[in-house]
């Protein structure tokens, strides 16, 4: 028969996915001896069967609960369900991740009319009993019925009102009497039924709900976002209760070995006399600090410092510990490591090597890799957050805090930035005519599109917090208003976005500089002494190239060439080369951009100093170049003797029914060879001058995009060879380059060995390839992605996190087709995916070369890329 539930003197530490984490430590302290209120904990492996069961728990596992709580009620000496000395539980989750403020706890559990009463004269204490009731009636109701905390709260503060009472604890017995009457009268109303009666009904109600809370709405975006897999489930932690509500001489608190914000080392908590957990962090009474405890109560003090190190020692890291005193008996109620912030992660793992704690690995594997946004980005005042008024949310795109005046076009954005304002564009989606007005703004958000659409991308390339896909968003931009959250917005209204969680707030949030500290370039030092995957960026502008050289990047893996031709003096070229008719007119245009590309192209080589960049050519469909404003395309008109008529219907022309599988990638070259050459010529010359200026030593990258056929790939490469040769002979150089593809359709995936055949390097477009495979647009998949992630179709967004079993067996097959037939061709990954961590980890396994990724995902890439090599070492 298997074993669902164990006693906490059957477990230890390495139980964790059996027992969670919340059980396995509490399994540990019992084992050290601590004073441990005992319990036993059923387990995830009973979660998972309570789902495949049809949300039932079996008659095996609940008979399995029941003697679990006879051999409770031996070691208590009491028992469950008694009238006069009930034995009382709390009961809680505890997944083998932590997860904190996913299921709320249930404490008091046992207690009813009669054992409440018993329970009284049992301890002498009336109040201390009612108050422990009214309290369980509160969280049941609550947690496992999912009643509104408000009805219960109202009722609490007008009895105080009334009772003249300014507290909780300053309630009599006999006002606690009538709370609970009015507790059971709500609840009748709004169940049906009466509060249950019988604690064994109690307990497996509240087994259930926290095997159901698995699954509520918060959980399921929790675990997507932190990359938590559906079918871990959660364990369930019934435990016998003890009582920091028995007056002044109890209490109960929250403390941590070291402060989780700052990471400094030194105990660092609060506690309240007379209280239990869940008034610690209610607000309702302002907690004292932890040192307080050294004068109300010193033994205790003494002893629960002596056992807060005795568990950071042995845990070897910085632990989150709740405590409760019962009439000057210390009890440890569970210890985790503590959720800590991005800086005191760092802090902490380089404190612990230096004490010998832990090695460098170990400090390594201890960071999550995704939390270092929090030291790149700005972020919002903590105090100031506090009073702000969310209005909405959406998907956070780009990691950071902006705060500025709202406008709705980018020419309007780009004014009121050289005006000196702060900015947030507000737009129904962004496209590559934007740029100007999105590098202006502090912030974008966007009515549609998703974590790798237009703005969400060029956001997080320039560090800009994005916020995308507010369906709840009404727009009117030639209005330029919108409504949000009952709230109209119009142009010059300030709103603040953080794009960390996708809030949206109201007015004018206060901001705070981030700030990198000696210990990340320590950090990062440790993590490329263990990775053997390289780290480059995606990056367009010279400025860009920079940034990320200085956050660590080896390199261009992502030069956008399209980006390049937006600004106000490059446009009209590109659009007079579109729109011109004969090969002479588009060639002609084409030369007024050369000097321009490459002097881009120069500014960046001298900036990597010799590093490698990939220069993608031109991609997007031609469509997104011409103009829609009258204006514009009057003056384009004027430049090219033409009518404005005659240019609208060439634009018009342009109109594509699916522009993402249309005419655009290497089908542009095929199409119009000129802009290849031209390209070639731009790349190739600033690379000659820049080595003959600086003496770098560069190999230009040259990468096709969008190729699905080997005489695809040769027909364009032919053109970039003669035009590479012919500039090499003119200048007298025996210049190296290499030519390589993207690999972003299924096609070219499945016919690597043969596109290898022609491609030196291959760089996996996994934005593409993810959108190409699954047959979904990634700037409409918001539109129904939630709705698959409730289904439990999807667990997270393939866009943001690799499709390793779908998009990453194309990626392992073309990769190992490719080796097989070029040895030595270079492979990395140039989607959003390369800043990802779990995605950084299947790249290392599968053998890639590099990953490219936004400039501040960069440090990202690097911890994640040396927290892969280190689990492979350790398998």
């Amino acid at each position: 028969m298997a074993k669902w539930v164990y006693l906490f003197k059957e477990g230890k530490a390495d139980m964790k996915n059996l027992l969670g984490g919340k059980g396995a430590n509490l399994a540990e302290m019992t084992n050290l001896g601590l004073p441990i209120p005992q319990g036993f904990t059923v387990t995830t492996e009973a979660c998972t069967d309570y789902y495949n069961s049809g949300k039932r728990i079996t008659d095996e596992i609940q008979t399995q609960i029941f003697d679990a709580l006879s051999e409770l009620e031996k070691i208590q000496g009491k028992k469950f369900g008694d009238t006069q000395d009930p034995l009382l539980v709390s009961v809680r989750s505890g997944a083998r991740a932590s997860m904190p403020g996913m299921m709320d706890t249930i404490l008091n559990l046992g207690l009813n009319d009669v054992a409440v009463e018993g329970f009284a004269q049992k301890t002498g204490n009336p109040r201390f009993a009612y108050d422990s009731y009214r309290r369980f009636i509160q969280m049941f109701s609550d947690v496992v019925m999912e009643m509104s905390k408000t009805f219960f709260e109202g009722i609490l503060d007008e009895i105080k009102e009334a009772k003249g009472a300014k507290f909780d604890t300053d309630l009599t017995a006999d006002d606690l009497k009538e709370v609970i009457a009015k507790y059971k009268a709500i609840y009748q109303e709004k169940m049906g039924e009466e509060f249950p009666q019988d604690p064994k009904v109690q307990l497996m109600e509240a087994v259930k709900a926290v095997f159901r809370s698995w699954d509520n709405p918060r959980a399921i975006v929790y675990r997507r976002m932190n990359d938590i897999p559906g079918d871990w489930g959660t364990a369930v932690n019934v435990q016998a209760m003890v009582f920091g509500n028995m007056g002044n001489t109890s209490g109960t608190g929250v403390a941590f070995t070291r402060n989780p914000s700052t990471g400094a080392k030194g105990i660092y908590g609060e506690y309240l006399i007379n209280a239990q957990g869940e008034d610690v962090v209610a607000g309702i009474r302002t907690p004292l600090p932890i040192t307080r405890l050294e004068e109300d109560m010193p033994e205790c003090y003494k002893e629960f410092m002596e056992i807060a190190n005795k568990l950071e020692n042995h845990y070897r890291d910085m632990q989150d510990m709740e405590f409760t005193i019962q009439e000057g008996k210390l009890y440890f109620l569970q210890t985790r490591s503590g959720k800590r912030t991005a800086p005191a992660a760092i802090q902490i793992a380089c404190d612990l090597v230096d004490e010998g704690k832990i090695t460098e690995e170990e400090a390594i594997l201890r960071l999550d890799a995704k939390s270092l946004d929090q030291l790149l980005h700005p972020t919002f005042d903590p105090a100031a957050l506090k009073a702000g008024e969310v209005i909405g949310s959406a998907l956070p795109a780009s990691p950071g805090a902006a705060a500025g005046k709202v406008y709705f076009t980018a020419d309007d954005a780009k004014e009121a930035g050289e005006r000196g304002e702060r900015v947030i564009l507000v737009r129904l989606e962004t496209s590559p005519e934007d740029i100007e007005g999105m590098h202006a703004a502090q912030g974008i958000l966007t009515v549609r599109g998703g974590m790798t659409s237009h703005a969400a991308v060029v956001a997080r390339g320039m560090g800009t917090a994005c916020v995308s896909g507010c369906g709840e968003i009404k727009i009117n931009e030639e209005a330029k208003v919108f409504e949000l959250g009952g709230h109209k917005i119009v142009e010059g209204d300030y709103i603040s976005l953080d794009g960390s969680t996708g809030k949206i707030y109201l007015g004018d949030i206060k901001t705070v500089e981030a700030s990198v500290g000696g210990n990340f370039g320590r950090i990062m030092e440790w993590a490329d002494k263990f990775r053997t995957l390289k780290v480059r960026t995606n990056a367009d502008t010279p400025a860009d190239t920079a940034n990320a050289v200085k956050l660590g990047a080896e390199g261009i893996g992502l030069c956008r060439t399209e980006h390049m031709f937006f600004e106000a003096d490059r446009i009209p070229k590109i659009r007079k080369m579109i729109l011109s008719d004969t090969v002479e007119a588009r060639e002609a245009a084409l030369n007024e951009l050369i000097p321009f590309q490459k002097a881009d192209f120069k500014a960046m080589y001298e900036v990597l100093e010799g590093k490698p960049m990939t220069v993608r050519y031109l991609d997007p469909p031609l469509h997104e170049f011409v103009p829609t404003d009258p204006e514009d395309i009057k003056a384009l008109a004027d430049d090219m003797g033409l009518t404005p008529e005659q240019v609208k219907a060439k634009c018009d022309e342009l109109h594509e029914f699916n522009p993402m599988m249309g005419h655009r990638g290497c089908r542009l070259a095929v199409t119009y060879p000129e802009i290849a050459r031209m390209q070639t010529r731009a790349v190739i010359e600033a690379a000659i001058e820049v080595k003959e200026e600086k003496g770098y030593d560069i190999v230009p990258e040259i990468m096709i995009p969008l190729v699905g056929e080997k005489k695809e790939l040769k027909f364009v490469k032919d053109i970039v060879v003669e035009t590479a040769e012919a500039v090499k002979k003119e200048k007298g150089s025996d210049i190296e380059y290499h030519i390589g593809t993207m690999i972003e359709i299924p096609r070219a995936a499945l016919l690597a060995n043969e596109i290898a055949e022609e491609a030196e390097f291959f760089s996996f477009g996994t934005n593409d390839l993810t959108q190409m495979t699954f047959g979904f647009s990634r700037d409409d998949a918001g539109k129904f992605l939630d709705s698959y992630y409730k289904a439990k179709i999807y667990e997270s967004d393939p866009f943001a996190r690799l499709d390793q079993s779908g998009v990453g067996q194309l990626v392992k097959m073309a990769a190992e087709k490719g080796r097989a037939q070029r040895a030595d061709i270079k492979l990395g990954i140039c989607g959003e995916h390369g800043g990802d961590p779990s995605s950084v980890e299947f790249c290392h396994k599968v053998g890639l070369n590099y990953v490219s990724c936004s400039p501040f995902r960069v440090p990202i890439a690097r911890l994640a890329a040396a927290q892969a090599a280190i689990a492979e070492s350790r398998q």
